[in-house]
């Protein structure tokens, strides 16, 4: 993984990203028309139309993810104790950034592992 954070913080990443690109854009093409005067009005609505439509695909990814955290299941991560949401089998904590599963299979260690050793005294 490129960018190790949890896949809801992913998407809402995107969005920001998508945000300020459409912002930009804006800003861009309102500078055609001080530079360019008359024909800088059809250089700035061409980039106010491309802007628009990329701030509305960051509202859809913004409304994709929340309603993909309202699904997320909830619990608690084994390294920081703090509460952090997880979609599909393995992903990674919101806030330590340390991977969770709740699949047996893709587990590094298994709770009764951990438990049995912590049990033993040590010498």
């Amino acid at each position: 993984m490129f960018a190790k954070s949890s896949k809801i913080n992913e998407f809402r990443l995107w969005g920001l990203v998508l945000t300020l690109a459409g912002m930009g854009l804006m800003i861009l093409g309102t500078a055609g028309i001080v530079f360019w005067g008359q024909a800088g009005k059809i250089f700035a609505g061409i980039f106010m139309v491309i802007g628009m439509i990329t701030m509305l695909g960051s509202v859809a990814i913004y409304f994709w993810a929340g309603m993909l955290s309202t699904s997320a299941v909830i619990l608690t991560c084994p390294e920081c104790g703090r509460q952090t949401k997880m979609l599909g089998k393995t992903d990674r904590c919101m806030f330590c950034k340390t991977m969770i599963t709740l699949d047996p299979d893709k587990a590094t260690h298994m709770p009764s592992e951990i438990d049995e050793t912590s049990e033993q005294p040590q010498p």
